[in-house]
This record gives structure tokens, C-alpha cells and sequence, in this order.
């Protein structure tokens, strides 16, 4: 198989050698070139036809967000943004999301070469799959996460909840619908809830793949695209509908039933499929506790990380959505629940949300 083609851009000397040193070790990967800014960047990508970039936010002459844009516009590639873990961090990178972006690696704001050794693997990849996703000038890209380096065993869902015998569900008129994300998954998010009403009667619970310092300023933009009332989720929190709740960056968010209400708690245990939030957590609460009163949907994103859940929470009765591989940016994710047989339909990122719509 020919070799992913990687051209590294950063003003940091540093980490461009920190970079190039991570990628050597792999097969696969192949560094063809580096830049210290967008301008020898221009020209190296007209030089050497690399498959990725790996791109700075931060750099002298010009941002790496304007250059994305740019690029994006002129010759559109797999990019994978380098970002500080800071909320102006996020901020800048939920823009380069937006303009497609596949995905970033945080980069820390201290200790910068030990700390991207750590995260070597991470970073790796993030780049082979990017070099596989689908790019073009109108798709929009997301932000994912895997789990902090150095977490090796892969827990299951039991770790945090554990499974439960079958059980009645009291019906109601209120519905909630749980939405499992990845890679691609922060513009796939803003594009479903995007097109629902605000008095749409089901509350709306997300597990996105994202670091701690991301999640708030995404609910932030997802609240302003929106005529629905978006937050990052609060333990105790009660679900009403035509709000949405966001799981925080490295906790994980449950739905459990109060009464004749649903409310929202916050774990700390292990990560889930190296994830926390862990879409599998999520997931599997609804199905103990919402049952057939739930909607499930999984949209765009990396590895399988809640697909058991969704079979779940199928076989409590509620019927469970995918988006297709064509408008996702990695199928993986719903990729799995399709493969497993519990995806009830498939459907194209732009016919989701009236499809929720009609099914509340």
C-alpha cells in the first residue's frame, strides 16, 4: 500500500521535529516535507501533493484557521488542527472545524515535546484516519477525542453501569433522544439539532467525543445556531424538551428516571472504549431507564463506541438511527451499529432531523 503523505505546519521548530520524530516510527505514515508558516506551506503543498496536513492554529503572517479556509476553498484536503487546551483554544478550533477540518490534537501549553510523545499514538492516528475520510469544499468536520494517553485497558460500559434485567418503562407524551458522536460529529450535531423545532417534545442528551476544555464552548455554539436551549449537562440536571445537554469533556453523562422525571448525572468512572463521555454509558442508561420513551441516533465518528449500547437500548423497544456512510466523515461508529443489524434506518445527514421530528 503507498504511504499516507504527511506535511507538517508549525512556527515551532520544536515541534516540527517532535512531529517528524513520531512519524518515522510509523510504516504507514511518510513526513514529505515541513513548514514554519501558511506561506512556505502554500507552496510546498503545490510541491509535494501530500494526502494530510497537520496544521498549527496559532502562527506568524497568518493564522492557521484563515489558511484552512483558504485552502479549504482552493484545494480541499484532510487537515488535522494542532490546538492549545485552552478555552480560546476551543473556540479557534471549533471554527477550523467549520471550515472542514477533520479533526485536532491538543497540544499542551507546557513541556510541548515530552508532552506530544505522550500522545503519540493519538496523533498517529488521527492522521491515518483523516487520510480516509471524505473532504470536500461544502462538508463540514468535527471534533473528536480518544481517550488520555496512557489508558491501555479498553473497559466496557459495565464498568460504569451494569447491565439490568428487563423492566417496565412508564409511557410518556415527553420522548428523549440520545446521540452518539465522534470524528465529524460537532458540525453532524449542529446540522441535526439545526433543523428541529423549538417545541419539539423530547429532550435531548449527546455524547460527543471532546476534551474538558471543548465541550462548553461547543454547547455555547450549538446554543446559538439553534432555536432549541443547548448546555454543557449538569449533575442533578432535569431533561425537559427542546433542551439539549452535552456531556462535559471527560466525565461521562447517565440518564436516570426521578419519579415520572429523567434528569441527568455525571460519572467519573473509567473510560468507556478508551472514551469518556462513552456513548456506550449514555446509551445503555437510556435503555434502563427510558426504554421505549427513547430515540437512539448515531452519527459520524471513530471506532465503535456505542454500538452495544444502541443494541441495547433497541431491544428495550425504541428505534434507533444512523447516518449513512456517504455523509459521514468516518462510518465507523454507525458503521458498527449497521454492521450488528440494530440500526432501525440509515439515513443521509440532511434527513435526520425531520425523520426525529416524525418519530416524536
Amino acid at each position: 500500500m503507498a504511504r499516507i503523505r504527511l506535511l507538517i505546519v508549525d512556527d515551532s521548530a520544536l515541534v516540527r521535529q517532535v512531529l517528524t520524530q513520531i512519524f518515522a516510527e510509523t510504516r504507514d505514515i511518510e513526513v514529505v516535507g515541513t513548514a514554519s508558516d501558511p506561506y512556505v506551506a502554500r507552496e510546498k503543498i503545490k510541491q509535494l501533493n501530500p494526502d494530510v496536513l497537520t496544521l498549527d492554529v496559532e502562527m506568524p503572517r497568518m493564522d492557521g484557521v484563515t489558511f484552512l479556509g483558504n485552502l479549504m476553498r482552493l484545494r480541499p484536503m484532510p487537515v488535522v488542527m494542532v490546538s492549545t487546551l485552552t478555552e480560546q483554544g476551543a473556540d479557534v478550533t471549533l471554527r477550523a472545524l467549520e471550515y472542514g477540518a477533520v479533526d485536532f490534537v491538543a497540544k499542551p501549553k507546557l513541556d510541548v515535546a515530552e508532552k506530544l510523545k505522550d500522545y503519540a499514538a493519538e496523533i498517529v492516528e488521527k492522521v491515518r484516519v483523516a487520510a480516509s475520510s471524505r473532504v470536500s469544499v461544502l462538508e463540514r468536520r468535527a471534533t473528536p477525542r480518544t481517550a488520555p494517553a496512557g489508558v491501555a485497558e479498553k473497559h466496557s460500559a459495565d464498568a460504569v453501569i451494569k447491565p439490568a434485567a428487563a423492566r417496565g418503562h412508564f409511557r410518556t407524551t415527553d420522548r428523549i433522544i440520545g446521540i452518539g458522536s465522534s470524528t465529524g460529529g460537532t458540525e453532524a450535531i449542529k446540522d441535526v439539532l439545526a433543523g428541529l423545532p423549538i417545541d419539539i417534545q423530547a429532550g435531548i442528551v449527546v455524547s460527543q467525543h471532546i476534551p474538558a476544555a471543548f465541550s462548553a464552548p461547543f454547547a455555547k455554539r450549538v446554543d446559538s445556531i439553534t432555536a432549541l436551549s443547548v448546555c454543557e449537562a449538569a449533575d442533578g440536571q432535569q431533561i425537559l424538551p427542546g433542551h439539549v445537554y452535552i456531556a462535559p469533556g471527560d466525565r461521562h453523562l447517565l440518564v436516570e428516571r426521578d419519579g415520572a422525571r429523567y434528569v441527568c448525572r455525571l460519572n467519573d468512572g473509567p473510560p468507556v472504549n478508551r472514551h469518556r463521555p462513552s456513548v456506550d454509558v449514555m446509551i445503555r442508561s437510556l435503555a434502563q431507564n427510558a426504554g421505549p420513551n427513547a430515540i437512539g441516533l448515531m452519527l459520524t465518528g471513530m471506532g465503535d463506541d456505542g454500538a452495544a449500547g444502541m443494541g441495547e437500548l433497541k431491544q428495550a423497544g425504541a428505534p434507533i438511527l444512523v447516518q449513512d456512510e456517504k455523509t459521514s466523515v468516518v462510518w465507523g461508529m454507525p458503521g458498527e451499529v449497521a454492521k450488528r443489524g440494530f440500526a432501525d434506518e440509515i439515513l443521509p445527514l440532511g434527513k435526520i432531523a425531520q425523520r426525529l421530528i416524525e418519530l416524536v
